[in-house]
C-alpha cells in the first residue's frame, strides 16, 4: 500500500489555556477541505503561539501517524479526529515513529525532512483532558516528528508519501524520544552528521553519550 496523507490540519481556533505562559493555545488543528500553501516556516492558514517550544524551520511541521491516532481511540475509549493532538499532516503507511533522524519524504510537490520527536506538554495535557495524559502519551512511545521544509509547495489530502532519503546513522524519532542509550557510537555519528540537528536536539545527544 503507497503511503499518504490522509489530512492537512491547520488551526482552527485559537482557544483560551490559563495555565499556559502564552494564556492562550493553537493546538486546536482541524483538516483543510483544499489544498494548502507550504513554506519553510510552516502552512499558509497555521499559527503556533510559544514561538520558543513551537514553529520555526526546524518546527515548520507536526506529523502524525493516523495509525496511532485510532490506536489511541481504542486506549482511551474516544473518537480522536485528524488533528487533535495538534497535528499537521496526517499520514498513513509511514512508520513515523521508526522514522531515522535526517530522513527526506517527497509528498506530493514538497520535501521534507525529519527533525525530532514532539515532546508532550501541559497544554496538551489540558486540551487532552485525559488524566495523566503527558505520562501515558510518553510511555506509549508514539510521539509523532517534527519536520523541517527542504522543498516549499503546495500540500493537499491524498498526496503520495515516499521515503527518499535514510541517514546510515540509524538514529529515530522513537530513539531518541525514549532516550535510548544502547549504541552511543550510533549517537555520535548522528551528531557529526550535524546538518539534520535541530540546536535544542544536540543537548539532548551531548547528554545521552555522556552516560552512555
Amino acid at each position: 500500500m503507497s503511503a499518504s496523507l490522509e489530512a492537512v490540519c491547520v488551526v482552527h481556533q485559537t482557544i483560551d489555556d490559563p495555565g499556559g505562559s502564552m494564556g492562550v493555545t493553537s493546538i486546536d488543528k482541524r483538516p483543510s477541505d483544499s489544498e494548502v500553501v507550504l513554506t519553510f516556516t510552516g502552512l499558509a492558514g497555521d499559527m503556533q503561539q510559544d514561538r520558543t517550544v513551537h514553529g520555526g524551520p526546524d518546527k515548520a511541521l507536526y506529523a502524525y501517524a493516523e495509525e496511532d491516532r485510532l490506536w489511541w481511540g481504542e486506549q482511551i475509549e474516544r473518537d480522536l479526529n485528524p488533528g487533535i493532538f495538534g497535528e499537521n499532516l496526517v499520514t498513513r503507511g509511514v512508520d513515523v515513529t521508526g522514522a531515522v533522524i535526517g530522513e527526506v519524504w517527497q509528498v506530493g510537490e514538497v520535501v521534507l525532512q525529519v527533525s525530532m520527536p514532539r515532546e508532550p506538554c501541559s497544554t496538551f495535557q489540558r486540551w487532552m483532558q485525559e488524566p495523566q495524559w503527558v505520562k501515558r502519551f510518553t510511555e506509549a512511545g508514539r510521539p509523532g516528528a517534527y519536520m523541517r521544509v527542504l522543498v516549499e509547495g503546495v500540500v493537499r489530502s491524498g498526496d503520495l508519501i515516499e521515503v527518499t532519503e535514510v541517514p546510515d546513522h540509524a538514529v529515530t524519532i522513537g530513539d531518541v524520544f525514549a532516550g535510548r542509550r544502547g549504541d552511543t557510537a550510533q549517537l555520535q555519528k548522528l551528531l557529526d552528521g550535524g546538518r539534520y540537528l535541530c540546536p535544542s536536539l544536540i543537548g539532548v545527544l551531548e547528554r545521552e553519550i555522556r552516560v552512555g
